[in-house]
């Protein structure tokens, strides 16, 4: 699938420098559910992704350049979730609006009839993403997750912001 900068496809083993790029790096990963990551943890995240017909990698026309991904994974026949990351260099340039909006399109061309997604509140470029892509918070869930423990084992419990977008 293409938009007017992007190329919004598979990933490939040519991806690896680029994904490790934005895997590695933790002003990119700050709200992600994981750390960052080595490159033998990367290779080994590259291959689960080229295999994973959900992950879609989003590459810049103009230079060829691996800038962030999607999810788009199902929930039901008829409802799929929606996960996006890109690297922090290619924020507020319009990126993912413009690759979330092509693959929105496309789920409802394909009889996806709800479009849902999930953030940390305190993650305001992605609500406001979502937002800007015509969704609406539905719900505000409290100490519902945890990702990560402190230093004496007790889970570091966050929130979450549910988002919806209906078909028109």
């Amino acid at each position: 699938m293409e938009t007017e900068r992007l190329i919004l496809r598979r990933f490939k083993e040519a991806d690896l420098d680029d994904l490790y790029m934005y895997l590695s790096d933790s002003k990119t990963l700050e709200y992600e559910p994981y750390l960052p990551m080595t490159r033998k943890k990367t290779e080994e995240e590259l291959h689960r992704r080229i295999n994973d017909p959900q992950m879609i990698a989003v590459q810049r026309k103009n230079d060829h350049r691996l800038i962030g991904n999607l999810w788009l994974g199902n929930t039901s026949e008829t409802q799929k979730e929606l996960g996006f990351v890109f690297h922090y260099l290619y924020w507020h340039h319009g990126y993912a609006k413009e690759a979330c909006t092509a693959v929105i399109k496309d789920a409802f061309d394909h009889g996806v009839n709800i479009i849902m997604a999930q953030c940390d509140p305190e993650n305001e470029n992605s609500w406001r993403l979502l937002e800007a892509l015509g969704m609406k918070r539905v719900q505000h869930l409290h100490a519902n997750v945890y990702f990560f423990k402190d230093e004496n084992g007790n889970p570091i419990w966050k929130d979450t912001y549910i988002y919806k977008l209906q078909k028109q």
